[in-house]
């Protein structure tokens, strides 16, 4: 079976990206399910239903981290670390963090079987 393809990739993550906060929920659910070892999700708030307030993926030697600023905007980052440490930090807008993370996970899933599979369950969350 053939890995989805970058454009599908992109457009299932851009989905919800109207409503951020609904967005960055859904996001972290979906990355979370497909790729558990590699998501780390941190949430925020004193009540129930804390919100995501940042969402870190490690892919290889790419760190992707999208968060939401105090003022409610996204703030996305990609970080090029080597044996755990950052050694570049790229601040990236909602759609370049987005077209960045599905070209990195694209193209782990056209290497790697595990991380087909893992792409084809975050498309199908």
């Amino acid at each position: 079976m053939e890995a989805p393809t970058f454009e599908l990739v992109a457009s299932s993550l851009r989905a919800d990206a109207q409503d951020f906060g609904a967005f960055l929920e859904a996001l972290a659910t979906k990355l979370a399910g497909a790729l558990p070892e590699a998501t780390t999700i941190e949430r925020g708030g004193r009540f129930r239903g804390r919100r995501v307030e940042r969402i870190q993926v490690d892919l290889g030697e790419s760190r992707y981290r999208l968060e939401v600023t105090k003022a409610g905007r996204p703030l996305g980052s990609r970080s090029r670390v080597v044996r755990g440490i950052v050694l570049k930090n790229d601040e990236l807008a909602l759609d370049q963090w987005i077209e960045a993370l599905s070209g990195d996970l694209t193209a782990a899933a056209e290497t790697s079987e595990r991380s087909r599979v893992a792409l084809e369950r975050l498309l199908h969350e």
